[in-house]
């Protein structure tokens, strides 16, 4: 039979508690790069064009139903309870199914790593002929997977699971990764079919192949890497996994022109985009909602998250970049500064040892070491305004709201608490006191 498929919906399997991960947390909100597994899975459906998605929840199913809620206000739900097994988990989605048209693709919120290009793969294995697909992979270590059972033109004829396998079967490198791809409609028509008479007594997805063969429905094997369908189910597991996601996200940043130095010991998120021509030397955090022009220099352990810089800017070393920076073409941020929710012109310096925030800094501004936005005052938070050229002067405070006006300049020291006028030189100083003797008179009071 021809696929005439025009629509992919998704089934996502996001039920199960995750006892090993031994975290209060649900097991498929733990995060791979800053962004949930199932955030992963549901990037997934956006990059293949899947609008229509029911996820199937279970443990905790209202914290699950909340965070996809954040991350995709789409999503709907059914909840499988007790939980039986894949068939049984698929089954609770029965009225999602035979209201959708075309192909569905039942996903695993667990297993957070696959291609959009897998996906892909599995619709031109369904339009050659195939009635079902399923996705496959070769392992040298395939302990605990079932094994894919095909004849020699590569069409599936069963699935055995691990434990029901004979010591012959075992053998099979080809392994079960449990994605399928198929007809809803017809999804919907064998799920009931499947019965759970198995070593573990529960109902499985695999089962598809021996009820649609007996129907006259063929099964074909879309194949993906080992790495793609690495499954979380513990802690050690979520380590290897965000490994795996981040040695891919550094391949994918060099070959677009990024220059990574030891690019083994820098961690980007899932949402990090960088243009070519910038460097990042070791040590570098990447959190979320962080973009970066070309030619950039970004130094050692710097910490950037919520930023967005434009060219030419250097960062670091040891600079914090919080949620909220902006930094315009030919910004220098210099070493232990941290900046927030701060927009800062080009052309600006703030070299050393400073924090600046709820800030705006104009272009040329210079701004020395030790300064100070003191922006909240233990209710509210408050805005400073440093306009184009000034100058302020190293262990300056700026007691927000105030104004720094243009060219104007701070002497160093200063406590600054109120506007500045253009071209003016501010100096808010104590008097300076000397008490001569003060020492030898304290040290004879003292017996010192």
């Amino acid at each position: 039979m021809t696929s005439t498929h025009k629509k992919l919906s998704a089934v996502i399997l996001a039920a199960g508690k995750g006892t090993r991960m031994k975290s209060p947390v649900p097991k498929i909100l733990h995060e791979i790069g800053n962004l949930s597994m199932l955030g992963h899975v549901l990037k997934l459906c956006d990059a293949c064009g899947i609008t229509d998605k029911m996820i199937v929840t279970g443990h905790d199913a209202q914290t699950v139903q909340n965070h996809a809620l954040m991350l995709d206000k789409s999503s709907r739900f059914c909840v499988q309870e007790p939980q039986l097994g894949t068939a049984h988990a698929v089954l609770q989605a029965d009225d999602f199914l035979k209201k959708t048209d075309g192909d569905v693709v039942v996903l695993y919120a667990d297993t957070p790593l696959i291609h959009a290009d897998t996906i892909a793969q599995m619709h031109q294995i369904r339009d050659a002929g195939f009635d079902m697909v399923f996705l496959g992979f070769d392992s040298d270590n395939p302990s605990g997977y079932g094994r894919l059972i095909t004849d020699e033109s590569g069409e599936l004829l069963e699935i055995i699971e691990a434990k029901d396998a004979s010591p012959e079967q075992l053998k099979i490198q080809l392994c079960n990764s449990g994605v399928i791809m198929m007809n809803a409609g017809m999804l919907a028509g064998i799920l009931p079919q499947i019965d759970n008479k198995n070593a573990k007594k529960e109902y499985y997805l695999t089962d598809i192949v021996r009820v649609g063969r007996k129907m006259g429905l063929r099964a074909g094997v879309g194949l993906c890497t080992q790495d793609e369908m690495i499954g979380v189910n513990s802690q050690s597991e979520l380590a290897h996994a965000d490994l795996i996601f981040q040695t891919q996200k550094r391949i994918e940043m060099m070959v677009a022109g990024v220059t990574l130095q030891l690019p083994q010991t820098i961690y980007f998120s899932y949402d990090t985009v960088i243009a070519g021509g910038t460097v990042v030397e070791p040590n570098v955090y990447f959190g979320k909602n962080v973009t970066i022009g070309t030619g950039c220099h970004i130094k050692a352990s710097s910490h950037l998250e919520g930023a967005t810089l434009a060219d030419n800017v250097i960062v670091g070393p040891f600079a914090r970049l919080r949620t909220g920076t902006v930094l315009e073409d030919n910004v220098k941020i210099g070493n232990f500064v941290e900046t927030k929710t701060a927009i800062v012109e080009s052309g600006a310096k703030i070299n050393h040892l400073s924090y600046v925030g709820d800030a705006f800094v104009g272009r040329n501004a210079n701004i020395g070491a030790g300064t100070i936005t003191c922006n909240y005052d233990g209710y509210n938070k408050h805005k400073t305004f440093i306009e184009s050229g000034a100058f302020v002067g190293s262990n300056s405070s700026l007691i927000a709201p105030v104004t720094i006006g243009k060219n104007a300049y701070v002497g160093t020291g200063s406590v600054i608490s109120k506007n500045v006028s253009a071209d003016s030189l501010a100096i808010a100083r104590t008097v300076q006191r000397e008490i001569p003797e003060w020492v030898t008179k304290h040290k004879q009071k003292n017996g010192i």
